[in-house]
């Protein structure tokens, strides 16, 4: 009896080193204070930001039951962090216009990008980096934190999202780096954007004010007047530009709102069954460690000089109770197949397509279909060949209010 007690008090510490390594679930998960400018700033020291779609972090040989994730809620939310970003930094008042942008041909002052290294309701990591129109990389950084039981509830603040801390900590960051940047340094950033733009619309006119090396560094080489009428053209082509961007985030913002109320479910419902997987998996390593703990303590019962029969009785018993536990461990591990077949059919509700865009040129109608990406390189596109036809916007040409399509997309 002493050697089947060692081996059965084995397999317990086995079990106890098996499931001790857990994580807790969290209550209420920490924040972060998002930092507001207490006084107006001088609308010149304001620095647009662009905000460009993340990547989805989805492996190439991805299998969503083994890694959990599942590319349409990715794609989803490779769409909706970027414009929630948007908005945390629009009520800071430390910015100028902040939009989400659908291509790097957007030319603004600090483009923000990211991708998405983890999210599955109880964890979120983000990638983040931060570059100017100049080419100087301000940062790099990752963004991490586990939500809680609270971030979920029912009475909480819905203006902060479960993620707020990842969010508000990325604002400040972008705050942090931008106040080290004297008024000098701001102006070359505007500047640069603005060059950029003139450049890519007219290189003949505009290509060498500036020079941008292979890795991405722009230096200024000359301004040009501010009394050439091109500028000023330019400068309401870019105006118009920006219209149409503004008109495009109207899209990102109704997919945001869209899917604001899935999504969140989505992810209450994937950190519970995170949560539940978790729980599931120490339960059933415990009961199988257990069940060969009983199997190991019945083969060799000693009964002693008991009857044969009642030796073979007990030894069935306990036989039949370790079978059990383990046929219950192999259950609960198929659980948890289920629990990720419950998130995967939550996920296939995520569609992001833009309504068409409208837009009259020379008193005919263009329309921009597909989704914003597309849009807008459809839009590059066009306004291209109508300045290299018009040298500049004629009063044919009317950009001031993209009209949307009432037609179906489909």
């Amino acid at each position: 009896m002493k050697k089947t007690g060692n081996v059965i008090f084995g397999f317990i510490l086995i079990a106890m080193g098996a499931t001790g390594c857990t994580v807790s679930e969290v209550i209420t998960a920490e924040s972060t204070t998002l930092d507001v400018a207490s006084l107006d700033i001088s609308e010149n020291l304001l620095l647009d930001v662009g905000i460009m779609n993340f990547d989805a972090g989805v492996p190439a040989k991805n299998n969503a039951d083994k890694s959990g994730i599942y590319p349409e809620v990715r794609m989803a939310e490779a769409r909706y962090l970027p414009y929630h970003i948007k908005t945390t930094l629009q009520g800071t008042g430390y910015w100028g216009a902040v939009r989400v942008i659908p291509n790097e041909y957007v030319f603004t002052d600090v483009v923000l990008n990211g991708s998405i290294v983890q999210s599955d309701g109880e964890y979120v990591t983000l990638k983040v980096w931060a570059v100017d129109s100049l080419g100087s990389r301000w940062y790099e950084n990752s963004y991490s934190m586990q939500t809680g039981l609270t971030s979920f509830a029912e009475y909480r603040d819905r203006r902060n999202d479960p993620y707020q801390k990842v969010f508000n900590d990325i604002a400040n960051d972008l705050r942090a780096y931008a106040s080290q940047l004297d008024p000098q340094q701001i102006t070359r950033i505007r500047q640069s954007s603005e060059l950029k733009f003139f450049a890519d619309m007219a290189p003949t006119a505009f290509g060498d004010h500036i020079s941008t090396n292979e890795k991405g560094n722009t230096t200024i080489l000359r301004l040009p007047a501010q009394n050439d009428p091109m500028v000023g053209r330019l400068r309401q082509i870019r105006e118009r530009d920006r219209l149409v961007i503004d008109t495009l985030n109207e899209h990102y913002a109704n997919f945001y709102y869209g899917i604001a109320l899935p999504y969140e479910g989505w992810r209450k419902r994937a950190r519970e069954q995170s949560i539940a997987i978790r729980q599931t998996k120490r339960a059933a390593t415990m009961r199988a460690l257990l069940g060969a703990a009983v199997l190991a303590g019945s083969v060799q019962i000693n009964t002693g000089g008991s009857n044969p029969r009642i030796r073979n009785a007990a030894r069935a018993v306990g036989v039949n109770r370790g079978v059990r536990t383990i046929i219950d461990a192999y259950r609960l591990r198929r659980s948890t197949r289920a629990h990720r077949e419950d998130i995967k059919e939550l996920s296939e509700s995520f569609v992001a397509e833009a309504a068409p865009l409208v837009i009259q040129v020379e008193g005919q109608s263009r329309r921009l279909t597909g989704t914003a990406e597309a849009q807008y390189e459809s839009w590059r596109k066009l306004l291209h060949e109508i300045y290299q036809v018009e040298t500049g916007f004629t009063e044919d040409v009317d950009l001031s209010a993209p009209a949307r399509s009432t037609e179906p997309t489909g």
